[in-house]
């Protein structure tokens, strides 16, 4: 393990997370408290301090960077940023307890925007601001991010490959360009441009700059911390119609903005996780539309349809923000929402979940082993459109299912066992909202719930949850076997 090599990009990253206090300190100086301000001075000042560590580690550090490396250094950076991140909240004394602080800022930095607060409002502005900008660089990665921007290595060393693998979501990562630094620059730009655009629509519908900025920041990041106790049951009809298309914008596969840049119209059109993406959406709106349509609060079939949409939206792309109660909807709906967490958008996105393209892949994997009972020499190989799927990726896919199940099932049995006697509907959608990224859940931990009733111990299993979700589960599984001495001994 190349540790002095790992250290080095810790020192990057926490200078990275130290320069973006930068506008929540000038937030603070301007609207609150003296407190605030230092605190996040203070912040910014140790997070800089734990840079110059890893750096003095880092020195004489030798090439040599591959998969397992990337790993590891995935998962401990994203440990790292909510540590250091969690400090503004402690130390400003909006959220007093550091382990409910840690909580916050991992549920920023993953996208989950599961909280435990219950009073949103009078937050100081700075923390407000750092809550959902958390959201805006996990969305897409701090380490594509720093990819993007600095050049880490030299050429064909595998070092930027092995990180973008390691951060990004989905099965099939790299089929933008072949150099992973143009990739992430790529990426960027297109999150970038889109979250421009989802600033203007909403300013355009009357919501001042900060209130604009911030719910452009959940929406983008698919996060869905919002800076309202009604999350945006609040919004104007045109304002939750703008986070709607724009949720379900964010939840398509990147790549796919790139090719219609390339006017590559066909390659977009033939793309069956889209086409999976955009039938789920289209067929759950409409059946939670008419399931819903004669509740309290519809006024019209045009309200279901705007409430249904935006609650389809934001589930399968896992923003979690809410313009409804959607606990007290009926239990198809409830149940259509539930499967949406666990599916997710699509891979290459800003979303969590599962995503289509390994339903995909999954349905593919069943269908081919039930035709090879019948016909057993038949070569079958498995394609997605016009290319064939390689045997890794699919051991991978269903591996993934596989620890996917395990963690669920283990997360679930140990936050059963909380002092709080909770309900089986709160613990087990709150680890469904957790491990997806999607936030709220049912129960206690519905839209106009919270998660500050849980106890430490559960708070810091679902906090790991968060991550390996956000992780796509491999990353966490190689720092803990690593932890452990599973690693293969050379």
């Amino acid at each position: 393990m190349n540790y002095k090599l790992i250290s080095r990009i810790f020192a990057l990253i926490l200078v990275l997370e130290a320069i973006f206090m930068l506008p929540a300190i000038v937030i603070a100086a301007c609207f609150d408290p003296l407190n605030v301000t230092l605190s996040f001075l203070i912040s910014m000042g140790i997070t800089l301090g734990g840079a110059g560590l890893f750096a003095l580690f880092s020195i004489k550090a030798k090439k040599g960077f591959y998969a397992k490396e990337g790993l590891v250094c995935v998962s401990l950076s994203w440990i790292l940023m909510g540590l250091f991140g969690a400090l503004p909240f402690f130390l400003s004394g909006a959220i007093p307890n550091y382990v409910n602080a840690l909580f916050e800022i991992v549920s920023g930095f993953t996208t989950t925007g599961a909280s435990i607060l219950s009073e949103i409002e009078s937050l100081p502005k700075s923390v407000l601001y750092w809550r959902s900008f958390s959201h805006w660089i996990g969305g897409m990665g701090v380490l594509v991010f720093l990819l993007a921007i600095v050049p880490l290595s030299g050429r064909n060393d595998g070092f930027t490959i092995h990180l973008l693998r390691a951060e990004s979501p989905g099965p099939d990562v790299g089929k933008l360009r072949p150099r992973m630094r143009q990739t992430a620059l790529i990426l960027y730009a297109t999150y970038i441009v889109l979250t421009i655009l989802d600033f203007g629509f909403l300013a355009a519908g009357g919501l001042n700059p900060f209130d604009a900025l911030c719910t452009a920041f959940g929406t983008a990041g698919t996060g869905g911390f919002a800076i309202h106790n009604d999350s945006l049951a609040g919004f104007t009809p045109y304002l939750q119609n703008v986070c709607s298309v724009f949720m379900f914008l964010f939840g398509v596969n990147f790549s796919c903005y790139f090719l219609l840049l390339l006017r590559h119209f066909k390659a977009v059109f033939k793309d069956e996780e889209l086409r999976l993406y955009i039938l789920t959406v289209v067929i759950s709106i409409a059946i939670i539309t008419i399931n819903i349509r004669n509740l309290p609060g519809m006024d019209s079939i045009w309200d279901a349809l705007r409430h249904s949409a935006f609650q389809v939206t934001s589930i399968i792309s896992t923003t979690g923000y809410s313009t409804v109660d959607f606990n007290a909807w009926p239990a198809l709906s409830k149940s259509i929402l539930v499967v949406l967490m666990v599916t997710g958008a699509c891979a290459g996105s800003t979303c969590g979940g599962m995503k289509c393209v390994r339903i995909l892949l999954l349905f593919k994997g069943m269908k081919r082993n039930i035709s090879k009972m019948i016909h057993p020499q038949k070569v079958q190989p498995i394609r997605s459109g016009d290319k064939v799927v390689s045997e890794e990726i699919m051991a991978n896919t269903n591996a993934y299912l596989s620890a996917y199940v395990i963690i669920l099932a283990l997360s679930c049995v140990v936050i059963s066992a909380d002092p709080g006697n909770f309900s089986f509907t709160t613990n087990f959608t709150a680890v469904v909202a957790c491990f997806n990224n999607v936030g709220p859940g049912l129960g206690l931990v519905g839209p106009m719930g919270n998660y500050g009733d849980f106890s430490i111990v559960s708070k810091l299993v679902l906090i790991l949850d968060m991550l390996a979700g956000r992780l796509e589960i491999f990353p966490i599984l190689m720092l803990i076997g690593s932890g452990f001495g599973l690693r293969k001994k050379s």
